[in-house]
Parts: C-alpha cells; sequence; structure tokens
C-alpha cells in the first residue's frame, strides 16, 4: 500500500495551535448560550464540532499540499461535503415536532454554525472567523434581549418555546 509520507510530531507548529485552538475556544463560546438555556447541544457538542471541523480541514489542507496540489485530483472542498452531512445527521436528531410546535431549529443551526466556524479556522480565514463570531453572537444573544424587550413578550415567549 502507497501511503504519503510521515509527519513528524515534532513538525506541531505555532499556526496549526492556533488553529484548532482558536476553533476549541470559538466552539466552547458557540456552545455556552444553549448551555446556559439547558439545550441537549451545549458547551461540549459544539466545542467537539467547531475543533473536529478545524482538524478535519487543517488535514485535508496539508493532506492536498503534501501530495501535490494542483497536480492531484484530491478536492479539498470536499470538507464541506462530508461535514455537512455529518453535522445534518446531528441536527436532525435535535429537531422534534411536538404537539404542533417545532423545537430545536435555532440550536440545529447553531452546530451548523460551529462546523463552519471551525472550517475556518482550519483554513486559517482569521478575517471570516471574526466576523462570523461576532454576527453570531449578536444573533444569538442581542437579538434575544432585543426581542424580550421591544417585541410583545408573549411573541418572545413562543420563539423561547421553538428553540427549546
Amino acid at each position: 500500500m502507497d501511503l504519503n509520507p510521515n509527519t513528524p510530531l515534532h513538525w506541531i507548529d505555532g499556526d496549526v495551535l492556533l488553529r484548532l485552538g482558536i476553533a476549541a475556544l470559538l466552539g466552547l463560546a458557540l456552545g455556552l448560550d444553549r448551555e446556559l438555556r439547558g439545550h441537549a447541544a451545549g458547551l461540549r457538542t459544539h466545542g467537539i464540532i467547531c475543533f473536529s471541523a478545524a482538524v478535519m480541514t487543517v488535514s485535508a489542507l496539508a493532506l492536498y499540499r503534501q501530495i501535490g496540489g494542483d497536480e492531484s485530483r484530491m478536492d479539498p472542498l470536499r470538507i464541506f461535503e462530508a461535514t455537512g452531512a455529518f453535522v445534518g445527521i446531528i441536527a436532525a436528531g435535535l429537531i422534534v415536532f411536538s404537539k404542533g410546535e417545532v423545537h430545536n431549529l435555532t440550536t440545529a443551526a447553531h452546530i451548523w454554525l460551529a462546523a463552519v466556524v471551525g472550517i475556518a479556522c482550519g483554513a486559517a480565514q482569521w478575517p471570516l472567523v471574526l466576523v462570523a463570531a461576532i454576527v453570531s453572537v449578536v444573533m444569538l444573544t442581542v437579538l434575544r434581549l432585543i426581542e424580550r424587550r421591544w417585541i410583545d413578550p408573549r411573541l418572545s415567549r413562543e420563539r423561547d418555546l421553538e428553540d427549546e
């Protein structure tokens, strides 16, 4: 069997640690909102998904360059396909339809966001990571506060039930 050459352990560098570390931290931060609200997919789930997506991205990009880049037939964009399929399975398991109400849609979308942020961390797309982190915090936290303060409290309670 013909395998790619080994990558020695001492080749772990600051760039790889930075990419994976930021993905892990952002995944945990994304999961904090869900954890504080008592949802099943919280800190650990988001952290693991974001970190795993980053590891998968770093590995795929490194392997792509290692086996010749443009000369090979490998397509690093398949990372998105694999991540989408995997996260779709997890998210589908979270969504519940009960008594005419749909629950956990926001959590399922949040899981997808964690995976995409992980991919961006793995690819070292730092401006994209920063914008995604800021926008996600605004959408998940600040908008919830705005809804509770200025939108009909009854409507806000209905949305909270959808999130559960």
